[in-house]
């Protein structure tokens, strides 16, 4: 392919993923001012100048325009297990990324004023919150996977899913703990600290339970 033939590609591109942030960032203000329910996607649609159908071309579901991150997150966990040394077992993997992530400050492991917003909205939607649980389960199945791909294993064993129900529920615990820490101190560092604290323990957990076991013991 020539290089004239490159930069409209990369146009439409950018297009298109700044159609996506727009709509995005119209949707959680009308989130934040009205409550998730309350906003309709052609409401959405029509605060951010587009058509009712590029909205769902970007986003399937209302759900997903919340949760605009969820992909980004994703991948960092697949990340963490994927590209680690064969001397890091995947359990610590996946807490030595809890803490890159913190110390990058990516915006979904952030406790600030900024994030509280996104918290109280959840907490004030039932839809939003089915949708983080299901997210939950849905990223329990994922690390079980690729933890099992990563050792060469077909499909994930037992060992596998209890590893991955464990991290994900300390992960949980320690992303709700740290968020209502913040609100109560407004003490962002303190708050992180908190976060990486329990994922620490969970990882101590995890070790303890499946000891003897690849996912927590490199080269086992």
């Amino acid at each position: 392919m020539s290089q004239e033939s490159n930069p409209p590609q990369d146009r439409r591109s950018r297009k298109r993923l700044a159609t996506r942030r727009s709509i995005s960032q119209v949707a959680d203000r009308l989130f934040r001012e009205r409550g998730f329910e309350n906003v309709t996607v052609d409401e959405i649609a029509a605060a951010a100048d587009v058509g009712r159908m590029t909205v769902f071309n970007h986003f399937p579901r209302k759900e997903d325009m919340f949760f605009d991150r969820d992909e980004e997150a994703r991948t960092a966990l697949r990340d963490a297990v994927d590209n680690c040394p064969a001397n890091i077992a995947p359990i610590e993997a996946l807490r030595l990324q809890a803490h890159q992530l913190v110390h990058e400050e990516k915006p979904y492991v952030q406790f600030s004023a900024r994030s509280q917003p996104f918290i109280e909205t959840i907490e004030r939607s039932d839809t939003l919150k089915a949708r983080a649980r299901a997210i939950r389960s849905e990223l329990e199945q994922e690390v079980a996977h690729v933890m099992a791909e990563k050792l060469g294993c077909s499909a994930p064993d037992a060992d596998a899913y209890l590893a991955a129900s464990l991290l994900l529920a300390g992960w949980s615990v320690a992303f709700i703990t740290a968020h209502r820490a913040f609100r109560e101190n407004q003490d962002s560092a303190r708050a992180s600290a908190l976060f990486l604290h329990i994922i620490d323990q969970t990882a101590l957990g995890i070790n303890a339970a499946l000891a003897g076991t690849p996912y927590v013991t490199a080269g086992c």
